[in-house]
């Protein structure tokens, strides 16, 4: 099973069911033309690792597929990402306090209330390619992203009991 992300009129698919999405406020770009903090979102065939959610806000996603669960774990508030393009950690991962450029993921605005981490530029990550592009909550009042895939709290919640760990997520133009 595949989810379809088309960035040209903004859907998401999956199972037969279609969703609305917020993605990069510039667009987006061919993910091997894509910079830090370009505010597009990459094409191409990329794949879930794993998800974050705010445990203070939200009960844990179930494993629906035994098999391959998506595994969560409950986001920190010292849960950060780095954006560092020199730094060894970049596009991973990482605990505060950190000196490098980062992005903190635990928010006040909901966005990352639940967060699916997307396979793009971190295997193993090219310096300067793009970092943290993320399924996660769109904001409500229907801005775009930096470059991730944005839905609806509700669409979001309806999207998790189809995911797996691995499933193929395809960011195509049209």
């Amino acid at each position: 099973m595949t989810i379809f992300v088309k960035l040209s009129d903004k859907t998401l698919s999956i199972n037969n069911l279609n969703f609305p999405v917020r993605t990069g406020k510039a667009g987006f770009i061919n993910e091997s033309k894509g910079r830090e903090g370009d505010h597009k979102t990459p094409l191409g065939r990329y794949r879930l690792r794993f998800g974050l959610y705010r445990a203070d806000r939200l009960p844990s996603p179930p494993p629906v597929h035994k098999a391959n669960p998506l595994c969560f774990r409950p986001l920190r508030p010292d849960d950060a990402w780095c954006d560092d393009s020199q730094n060894p950690a970049y596009n991973r991962f990482i605990k505060r306090p950190f000196t490098a450029s980062h992005e903190a993921l635990w928010r006040q605005d909901g966005a990352y209330d639940i967060i699916i981490v997307i396979s793009h530029n971190d295997s193993p990550p090219a310096p300067g390619l793009g970092s943290a592009i993320f399924l996660h909550i769109a904001q409500p009042d229907d801005r775009q992203t930096l470059g991730c895939v944005a839905l609806t709290p509700d669409h979001i919640c309806a999207v998790l009991p189809h995911l797996q760990r691995g499933m193929e997520i395809n960011l195509t133009a049209n």
